[in-house]
């Protein structure tokens, strides 16, 4: 059911998925060596990409574009990832031998704010530090950011949901990512899904400060709410399912099921299927055709807000290479402190005033796929 899938874009040749740990695409670039100076147009550019983990699809796919598109633009890529996500010492690792490499650029998904310090010292050794698909915070940490913009991410699947329980008593389960950490996609599509429920969030930039019980509102309907759990899930599989049986350890009466992405998604079904609990209705975020969007046909998911990581990973590369060369730094989205790589929201029971596609839609854009 959660097999991977690969998916080739038209704009994106992708090659194979890649292996695991800290591999060497094209070759590796000594510190001073021509492959990383970067000084004629025809020189190689050195980069690494470093993700959360090589587990997750959506990173997988990353990997794949960052490969595909430094073979289009002349960029030796490097592949890292922590160990699993949260695994801020793995990354930090990672930029220590990018630095000791004499790499020209970073791209990195961080896994936390302890990468901070390690991020500023590449830059200071004169490395482009782009960060893709989660914000650092501070914004300024790095040099620019490729990445959806979460909140509404969060957002659209909130309003989806507040319009399907239209004024029935929602009883809701929160699967975040941590709850030892901040991290920024954490926190966005935790407020964003809550703001788009009609919930008041307090603190914006803090999970679970709202109150646990009191009324949402959406479309000039309104109903009683209760936040019946809040839970980590790593952002994988067999963290949703465990957060998910934490959940009903405490209360069956769940019927509302918001997760950060979908592998948590699917293991959240997965242990509400074993406890026997029916009709609970499951949110999420990231669009992969599988599992997400086959989800989603299966009426597992009931709606998820689609990213476009093979977009960031492109961007990312293309970006470096154009610095490297001599060209102009990429800018902000007007509005924002990162440049946004867009979300659209995926079901196939379309909102009255809620733009969206269906999955059919969502599974000519997606990634993960061939």
């Amino acid at each position: 059911m959660f097999r991977r899938h690969q998916r080739t874009l038209a704009y994106l040749t992708v090659p194979m998925a890649l292996g695991l740990g800290l591999t060497a695409c094209a070759g590796s670039a000594s510190p001073g060596s021509q492959s990383s100076s970067g000084g004629g147009s025809n020189d190689k550019i050195a980069v690494t990409l470093i993700t959360k983990d090589n587990i997750n699809p959506f990173f997988i796919t990353m990997q794949e574009g960052a490969k595909a598109a430094g073979a289009q633009n002349g960029v030796d890529i490097t592949l890292a990832a922590g160990a699993k996500d949260g695994d801020e010492d793995g990354q930090i690792k990672a930029i220590e031998a990018a630095v000791a490499r004499g790499d020209r650029g970073i791209l990195i998904t961080p896994s936390g704010p302890g990468v901070n310090t390690a991020i500023q010292n590449a830059r200071k050794q004169g490395l482009y530090v782009i960060a893709l698909d989660t914000p650092p915070d501070p914004a300024d940490t790095v040099d620019i950011t490729f990445a959806t913009d979460n909140f509404k991410a969060g957002e659209l699947i909130g309003k989806w949901a507040a319009a399907q329980f239209n004024g029935k008593e929602a009883k809701i389960a929160m699967l975040d990512q941590f709850n030892d950490k901040v991290v920024s996609v954490d926190v966005n599509r935790d407020q964003g899904f809550l703001t788009g429920m009609g919930i008041d969030t307090k603190d914006k930039s803090k999970n679970g400060d709202e109150d646990k019980t009191g009324t949402y509102s959406a479309g000039g309907k309104s109903g009683s709410y209760s936040i019946a759990c809040q839970e980590p899930t790593g952002g994988a599989q067999d963290g949703g399912k465990s957060a998910m049986e934490n959940c009903l350890a405490n209360t069956r009466d769940i019927n509302l099921v918001y997760t950060l992405n979908e592998p948590a998604a699917g293991g959240a079904s997965q242990a509400l299927e074993a406890a026997g609990v029916k009709g609970a209705t499951i949110v999420s975020v990231d669009g992969a055709c599988d599992p997400g969007l086959e989800l989603v046909k299966a009426g597992t998911i009931g709606a998820t807000s689609q990213q476009y990581p093979l977009k960031m990973a492109q961007l990312g590369v293309e970006a470096i290479a154009k610095i490297a060369r001599g060209g102009e730094k990429p800018a902000l989205t007007p509005g924002q402190s990162f440049f946004d790589t867009g979300v659209s929201l995926v079901t196939d029971k379309k909102v009255d005033g809620l733009d969206s596609i269906s999955v059919a839609e969502g599974d000519k854009l997606c990634w993960g796929k061939k």
